[in-house]
């Protein structure tokens, strides 16, 4: 074997091999960042479905319905009051981990995903009037994009699919 044969497979290495295995380290950072993207969803939505639990727990809070619930006791205030609060900040990890100004088509599909739920919730006349105090010290950013779903809420009285899980 020539050096020239040496030469000339270095060439075909250099000109064929080093752009395939830097196409295949794309590829395999692009398939990594959305298993991560995937697997940061799927523990969001687990954290929903637990949430979703502590509020059937509380059947006297009369949670899932649209209407404020009447005449509460202080206790069942403070509990309703902290259930809230873990919405909220189930929200906004939610909003930090997948919302981005510029998302892909999956990506936004996730996130859009989320907002129907807060404005599902936003439809509940107790959760819309205990939110400024719920949003005090959250990132400021997600209570904007929060208080921006306000106007697009639906009516008291129409459906309400607050106890769906996002999937």
């Amino acid at each position: 074997m020539s050096l020239e044969f040496w030469e000339l497979t270095s060439y075909v290495v250099t000109a064929v091999g080093l752009p395939l295995a830097i196409f295949v380290f794309l590829y395999e950072q692009r398939k990594e960042r959305d298993n991560e993207e995937e697997a940061v969803y799927l523990q969001l939505s687990d954290n929903y479905q637990d949430f979703l639990k502590v509020a059937l727990d509380n059947p006297d809070l009369q949670l899932f319905s649209a209407e404020e619930t009447p005449e509460l006791t202080d206790q069942q205030r403070e509990r309703m009051y902290i259930i809230f609060s873990m919405l909220i900040s189930l929200f906004e990890r939610a909003y930090l981990l997948l919302y981005e100004p510029h998302m892909s088509a999956k990506q936004a599909r996730r996130w859009s995903s989320w907002e129907d739920y807060m404005r599902e919730w936003l439809s509940r006349a107790d959760f819309r009037m205990l939110l400024p105090l719920l949003l005090r010290g959250e990132d400021p950013e997600f209570a904007r994009r929060l208080q921006a779903l306000l106007p697009d809420v639906a009516p008291p009285g129409s459906s309400n699919k607050a106890a769906s899980a996002p999937s």
